[in-house]
């Protein structure tokens, strides 16, 4: 049997070598759905991992208390959100001050990503100006290759200094030494205090075009009036403690805005868990299109192979006939064009995969896509694709194994 194995798979591969063009053809549709769900699981498994580390940037131990959600589903939920009252530095106050199961407690404001940074005669555009109290260092996980992070004394005294990204460094500052140096952003001096750890980019997007300055001086270089600032706790664990945190950070907060009993939140708390599980909903509704649309190209590319193979019974139907006559069995025979249609489905599987992963990688590469692959997916495409190899080849085989000898004999060469 293993012999019989062997040759099966010799004459499928020489069968696919022979006639290179029939069977580039015969695998297209096998080598586009494997390929595409490839692709797709590739870039769905690094984004997962992308925005749960780089885009929320949230540990599960953090969460966030805003005046509109991060994430709007609707025009609605914009609309509703615009006419809640804003967060200011006093309700930031309120909750260091006042919340006994923080572990720690800060506050951001919105970067616009659109400001204009310069030093002497070089410069950066749409750059996010960061307002942050000294604990978002923690919070955010801020690495650091020169220099020191924003203290509380610079909140204090409103200090102009900034903590300035990488592409600022790189781009505007270059070789020189950046700590101290002065630049511009939106028109006024800040003093270079630190420098943050690269980080890349994503879909053509720099994650290193950015400065961070003290709240304070933030806030009175932008103003407070039409900013609402954003609040992120730190929980002294998960689970439970998370729970605990984010309720008792609740009942402060409504009662502070004078929410009425039985009235929804004026204001958003989300923390990673409800980010991932969105953006899990609508990934895996983004896979299931694919992988019904990758189903037909197999569903498709299986046809073409069980076509392929009605044709190779009818040109070896002599070949069939002598070995019948030498005493091969219904089941031999058989088991000889199953094993033919699924090796050229296995074929077709494994340059899908290359194909997926290549045009995932090279996504990467041009526009910074996060991609991942998963052994899983590899494993489950040459297993879904042999399947249908199999499953395709039953009619074929069984025509070969049940030819009647003599008729086969009688075939011309």
């Amino acid at each position: 049997m293993h012999a019989n194995i062997k040759e099966a798979m010799r004459i499928a591969l020489q069968s696919l070598w022979a006639n290179k063009l029939r069977s580039v053809l015969t695998l297209l549709g096998v080598v586009i759905g494997v390929s595409s769900v490839i692709a797709v699981v590739t870039f769905v498994s690094g984004i997962n991992g992308y925005v749960a580390e780089k885009v929320f940037r949230l540990g599960a131990d953090v969460f966030k208390v805003s005046k509109t959600p991060s994430v709007i589903t609707s025009a609605e939920v914009f609309l509703e959100a615009q006419k809640r009252k804003n967060f200011e530095m006093d309700d930031y106050r309120y909750v260091l001050e006042n919340c006994k199961s923080c572990l720690v407690v800060a506050a951001s404001a919105p970067a616009s990503g659109r400001s204009t940074i310069k030093y002497g005669t070089e410069s950066s555009s749409d750059s996010a100006v960061r307002g942050w109290t000294p604990t978002m260092a923690t919070i955010y996980d801020l690495d650091l290759i020169a220099g020191r992070s924003i203290t509380e004394a610079d909140q204090n005294s409103a200090n102009q200094v900034a903590v300035i990204g990488y592409d600022i460094y790189e781009k505007v500052l270059g070789s020189i030494d950046p700590i101290n140096r002065e630049i511009r952003a939106d028109g006024h001096v800040y003093r270079v205090i630190g420098v943050g750890k690269k980080e890349g980019s994503t879909l053509g997007q720099s994650r290193d075009n950015w400065i961070a300055v003290p709240m304070s001086a933030w806030l009175k270089q932008y103003g407070a009036n039409n900013n609402s600032i954003n609040l992120y706790v730190k929980a002294p664990g998960v689970g439970t403690d998370l729970s605990n945190s984010m309720d008792e950070v609740r009942v402060m907060m409504r009662a502070r805005r004078h929410d009425a009993p039985g009235k929804p939140d004026s204001f958003q708390v989300d923390n990673t868990a409800a980010f991932l599980s969105l953006w899990e909903s609508i990934s895996s509704s983004f896979f299931a299109v694919t992988i019904a649309i990758a189903s037909i190209s197999l569903v498709v590319g299986g046809i073409v192979i069980m076509n392929i193979m009605l044709v190779s019974v009818t040109e070896r139907t002599r070949e069939i006939g002598i070995r019948k006559a030498l005493g091969a069995k219904k089941a031999d025979l058989l088991w000889q064009f199953l094993i033919e249609s699924g090796t050229m489905a296995l074929v077709g599987g494994a340059f899908g995969i290359i194909l997926g992963v290549t045009v995932a990688k090279v996504v990467t590469a041009l526009i910074g896509m996060p991609s991942r692959i998963e052994l899983w997916a590899v494993l489950s495409a040459l297993l879904v694709s042999t399947s249908v190899g199999l499953f395709f080849g039953v009619y074929p085989a069984r025509r070969a194994a049940d030819l009647d000898p003599i008729v086969a004999l009688r075939s011309e060469l």
